[in-house]
């Protein structure tokens, strides 16, 4: 059995060991759910890291995003270098799923466009699972949404061992029901070849090929290879592989599954001729017959999802499995960031219930489709193991539910929350409704120019004394935040601050992510001064080089102006020692009254800690990451200088030197980091148009 061994160039400090020992304590116990209040900078991860290492039992830990999963997941692999540590989310980059509008009979087709990068590491958090005990899995809420049965991916696998009695032809059969696909092209995850007497796989989860050597109809030896230099890795003694697909089942199961939807369909068709339902009725005859066609010739069918019940032998209404199946009865359940990701989960049945409820009725599927489902949030609550609830801000889900809250408000640095002020937003005191009118004398946008075609804001008062402030820091060499509340005000904010000649960038979710990234890293390297945005708390941000921020308009009541939200907010200074916020409000709001009062009790709490030990905060100092120095790194990894993309090697090169790329982006997938592999992925699509051209 393989031990979680925890490595790590420092120890416990601040909080952390009394929450270790706490949440040890509580789970020893058997309490079924535990709080970890944790703030802003105060190292939530390594006390769970902690936590792990002690109790010694796989672990899941749920985020609310791909991003915040993946940075997880690279600080838990670093805790644990020697375990499996893995990385589990949706594996769309695009996905519009079927719906139907019957106001206006309008169909949608299914459209996704499915990342394979992450796909494969999928398969290898399913089979890390299924083969070893040290297992952390990083996962997003889909891991709630159905997978396929982990008994059935278990059994249908290819086992082989050198010296084995086996015909070449058997072993293809073998692989194609595992779903596997032959090619005589380049191998990806999930295919293989065959070349006379000797057989090349890359198995789904992997990056690199077997290659299996037949002598009369017996395994001479077994290569792993690496599928760009064709070097030989090593020889193995023996080899074991999964399905291709997590959806699979055997003939048997099909055989029956392919008797039950045919039932079924005659079924729901007599209930739609008493209804009266000509046109639902063929529709579905016409759809359903033509899975059954292809379930019966290829054991697989496009949204074979869809039929997860049947396949799967369950009953109707019953939950699907998911990735929780996966697990054994004992593990750990973490929820970060628990006050968001717990109403994830819950919400996600209801929305799913009602776009299939409308493609039943109106004979686009069949009524087993609605058990092609995420859990409901009981069912989820009844599969988890004990459970240890991870914010800054608790929510009173996590409150009325926990055996214990346990409060990690020292920061092993001696960091303290910042200080806060609040002014008000107009010179007169008055609140100004601004933010959703057009102003007498001004375009759409709520701006307005003078005749030199500078621009003014209409709330100018809480501006022009942010402007103050922020160039007091900029002198100090600090950097500066501002919130607003619309997307527009943010454009218009920062735009402002350029006539002013101050430098400013603005954030907003209709910007990309690879440009977030690189708008985030200028940010830290001091490219500009000021950066304005919306709901800066989804960007995952660690930005110690922070001295102020400034939240405009705190007292317009909403969920960015949340309770929840302005402690978040107001923590993202709090790395820095010099950090303050300026909350801009003419009225003081039960949310803003109850953030302050927090954010002050914290503070107290921490400056009486510091001056009892002595301690002398300072600044977090934070390496800055360029994604183009790491794209630069990556690529001295991985290939010679010599081979870098230039004109003379595509012209004499191409193909190589696109497998060298889509090397590339797997070590980057491997290592979770995705700015990069997404600029490589449209470098290789660059250059396979031009091979194409």
């Amino acid at each position: 059995m393989n031990k979680f061994k925890l490595k790590s160039l420092f120890k416990p400090a601040g909080d952390q060991p009394r929450a270790i020992e706490l949440l040890l304590e509580g789970l020893k116990k058997g309490m079924r759910k535990q709080t970890l209040l944790g703030v802003t900078g105060s190292g939530k991860t390594f006390t769970m890291a902690n936590v792990i290492a002690k109790m010694q039992k796989p672990t899941l830990v749920i985020a609310h995003n791909k991003t915040l999963a993946a940075q997880l997941a690279q600080e838990f692999r670093e805790f644990f270098p020697e375990n499996a540590v893995h990385y589990f989310v949706s594996y769309y980059d695009y996905y519009q799923p079927e719906a139907y509008m019957p106001v206006t009979d309008t169909y949608i087709e299914k459209d996704a466009q499915i990342n394979k990068e992450i796909d494969r590491l999928r398969h290898a958090s399913t089979q890390a699972l299924l083969t070893r005990s040290d297992v952390i899995i990083v996962a997003s809420v889909s891991c709630i949404y159905g997978l396929g049965s982990p008994e059935e991916y278990r059994e249908e696998n290819l086992e082989v061992a050198k010296g084995d009695k086996v015909a070449r032809t058997d072993l293809m059969k073998k692989l194609i029901d595992m779903h596997f696909e032959r090619t005589n092209a380049d191998l990806t995850p999930g295919t293989f070849r065959a070349l006379g007497q000797k057989v090349e796989i890359m198995p789904v989860s992997e990056t690199f090929i077997y290659k299996i050597e037949l002598e009369e109809n017996k395994i001479e030896k077994i290569f792993k290879i690496d599928p760009v230099s064709s070097k030989i890795l090593g020889e193995e003694k023996e080899l074991f592989i999964f399905p291709a697909k997590h959806f699979i089942t055997n003939k048997e199961k099909l055989a029956q599954a392919i008797k039950n939807i045919k039932q079924e369909l005659k079924d729901q068709l007599k209930k739609f001729d008493k209804e009266g339902k000509i046109l639902e009725a063929e529709r579905l005859k016409r759809r359903t017959n033509y899975d059954l066609a292809m379930l019966r010739e290829v054991g697989y069918c496009s949204g074979i999802e869809n039929y997860s019940r049947h396949l799967s032998g369950k009953k109707a209404g019953e939950p699907p499995e998911t990735l929780l199946s996966y697990f054994g009865k004992d593990f750990l359940t973490i929820i970060d960031e628990s006050h968001v990701t717990l109403p994830q989960i819950g919400g996600m049945y209801a929305g799913d219930a009602s776009r299939k409820g409308t493609l039943i009725e109106h004979g686009f599927r069949l009524p087993s489709a609605k058990d092609n489902r995420p859990l409901k949030y009981a069912e989820f609550e009844e599969r988890i193991g004990q459970v240890i609830y991870t914010s800054a801000t608790p929510s009173e889900t996590e409150r009325k539910e926990s055996g214990q809250i346990v409060e990690q408000i020292i920061r092993p640095t001696g960091l303290v929350d910042p200080e806060l002020e609040v002014r008000p937003v107009s010179a007169d005191g008055s609140a100004l409704r601004r933010s959703h009118s057009v102003l007498e004398g001004q375009d759409p946008s709520g701006r307005s120019e003078d005749s030199s075609g500078r621009r003014h804001l209409p709330y100018a008062g809480q501006v022009q004394d942010f402007i103050i402030e922020a160039e007091k820091e900029i002198k100090k060499g600090g950097r500066v935040i501002a919130t607003t509340l619309t997307k527009k005000m943010a454009e218009d904010l920062a735009a402002y601050l350029k006539d002013k000649k101050i430098k400013s960038e603005y954030v907003h979710s209709d910007i990309k992510t690879i440009e977030r990234i690189r708008i985030l890293t200028q940010f830290r390297q001091g490219k500009f001064d000021i950066l304005v945005g919306v709901n800066l708390l989804r960007e995952g941000l660690d930005l110690p080089e922070v001295s102020l921020i400034g939240i405009l308009d705190a007292d317009k009541e909403g969920f960015l102006r949340s309770e929840v939200s302005l402690i978040q907010t107001i923590g993202r200074a709090a790395r820095n020692i010099a950090g303050r916020v300026i909350l801009y409000a003419d009225n003081i709001t039960g949310s803003m009254e109850r953030a302050m009062g927090e954010t002050n009790r914290r503070r107290t709490i921490q400056v009486a800690y510091n001056k009892k030990h002595g301690i002398t905060p300072k600044t977090i100092i934070k390496k800055i990451h360029d994604i183009t120095e790491e794209l630069d790194s990556l690529h001295d990894k991985t290939v010679s200088s010599e081979l870098a993309l230039d004109a003379k090697l595509f012209a004499k090169h191409p193909s190589k030197l696109i497998k060298l790329k889509e090397r590339q982006m797997s070590e980057a997938v491997k290592a979770l980091d995705f700015e990069t592999a997404a600029i490589l992925r449209d470098e290789i699509k660059i250059l396979k148009e031009r091979v194409l051209k």
